[in-house]
């Protein structure tokens, strides 16, 4: 349905299920796009698929759905985690939108050396990541975790997942494409500490790659990685 409202809800989704909206979502039906109740929308809640919804009530600061018909099952996405060192805050927030709408499962905030970031306000990611799939038609949010050190994330990295770190003016393969449970380690603007890529070099699992000749900014690094972790323009 192309061009329909999309909007992502947390409560249980099948045939007949009545949900409520939250609070922002009833002023963005009512005041921004002027729906009244009986139009239709679209819901999605990472585990049930996609569904026809009509409006059952909106007004002021509440409103309601009800849903209709199913519209898609819920697909298998690829398993694809972006690491990423805290950047100042219209970076930051590119970030989460653009790894949103490339399909990552999982974001994960690391803080590193050259960490240059104010206070994270985790609210704010999880709506912008909350719009972006709305807008991007995927049927999940990805999980987005708490900001901890590199040093301790690397340390508790799971086993069996392989982890592409893009490390700048080091020789290194480019990046290829994977179908494998995979992340990307992208690090602050002026890159990794010396030390600290002693220390991920170290790692089981790492691998060094490259993402080409050019000294990217920490953001274009991240969409153009996990573009190509993806085939997306990998050739």
């Amino acid at each position: 349905m192309p061009g329909s409202i999309r909007l992502f809800v947390t409560a249980p989704l099948h045939q007949g299920a009545e949900l409520a909206a939250t609070a922002a979502q009833a002023h963005y039906l009512g005041t921004v796009m002027r729906r009244t109740a009986g139009d239709e929308v679209l819901l999605f809640n990472g585990n049930d698929g996609e569904w026809q919804a009509r409006i059952a009530t909106l007004r002021r600061g509440a409103a309601s759905f009800v849903a209709d018909r199913f519209i898609r099952p819920q697909a298998t996405e690829p398993d694809l985690w972006l690491v990423f060192a805290l950047l100042k805050r219209d970076a930051t927030d590119l970030v989460v939108q653009k790894a949103t709408e490339l399909g990552v499962s999982a974001l994960w905030p690391v803080l590193t050396a050259r960490t240059n970031a104010q206070r994270v306000n985790l609210a704010r990611f999880h709506a912008i990541a909350t719009e972006a799939a709305e807008q991007s038609e995927r049927l999940t949010v990805p999980a987005i975790h708490d900001p901890r050190p590199l040093s301790a994330l690397l340390q508790d990295w799971p086993a069996g997942r392989r982890l592409f770190v893009a490390a700048e003016r080091v020789a290194a393969a480019p990046i290829v494409a994977t179908l494998e449970p995979a992340g990307l380690l992208i690090g602050p603007e002026g890159g990794f500490a010396p030390a600290e890529l002693d220390a991920i070099q170290g790692r089981p699992l790492v691998t060094i790659v490259t993402l080409g000749p050019r000294i990217l900014r920490a953001e274009t690094a991240a969409i153009v990685g996990l573009a190509r972790l993806q085939g997306a323009g990998s050739g």
